[in-house]
């Protein structure tokens, strides 16, 4: 029995490194593809906004027919902003940078379509109208929620796959560090309006 007493310990050693290896990795996948289900949503909630502006844009097309060069304006940031989409697999900052830059386009000329539509009472009133900016205002809550459980998502894998010891094994496995969603450059000042 002494002779496999040696044997008996390594088999014990190399038991538990596995199972300690196969239970990091586990939840590594587990919490990655969380991040990426959560990158979907944030997809989903924008193209839920997307979706909105076909009949937004035609309703004030009814009331404000002389605006085409904002309407255009919009159409087109739309346009763009359905163009760029990212795999879920492929999450790195310049990704999610050019895709946030492309949904900014869109929030920008959304912004000046509303602005515009101040000048038209009578379509401020419209029961459509109100309806159509009500569901807006309600995705753009939704994206910055979805925005904010993605990086939630994100946090938990990165710290996962950060922490000693189960760093050395994530290299080992190939987990890196996923890129979080962050705010626009300059959003950190407050906007200037002027009346």
């Amino acid at each position: 029995m002494k002779k496999f007493l040696p044997w008996i310990i390594v088999a014990i050693v190399v038991f538990g490194i596995y199972s300690w290896a196969k239970g990091f990795n586990n939840t590594a996948v587990e919490y990655e593809a969380n991040a990426k289900t959560a990158w979907s949503n944030v997809e989903s909630a924008y193209q839920r906004r997307a979706d909105l502006i076909p009949n937004l844009v035609n309703t004030v097309k009814g009331y404000a027919a002389h605006e085409k060069e904002t309407l255009e304006g919009v159409i087109k940031a739309r346009s763009e902003a359905t163009k760029t989409n990212i795999d879920a697999s492929n999450l790195t900052p310049e990704n999610i940078a050019q895709f946030q830059q492309a949904q900014q386009g869109l929030s920008g000329a959304l912004s000046r379509l509303l602005v515009t539509v101040e000048r038209y009472p009578e379509l401020k009133a419209d029961k459509s109208f109100q309806e159509l900016q009500s569901q807006l205002e309600g995705t753009e809550n939704r994206i910055n929620v979805e925005r904010n459980r993605f990086n939630e998502a994100v946090n938990t894998y990165d710290i996962h796959t950060s922490k000693f010891p189960g760093n050395l094994l994530a290299g080992l496995f190939g987990f890196e560090e996923m890129a979080r969603f962050k705010s626009a450059p300059g959003s950190e000042n407050a906007p200037k309006v002027e009346f």
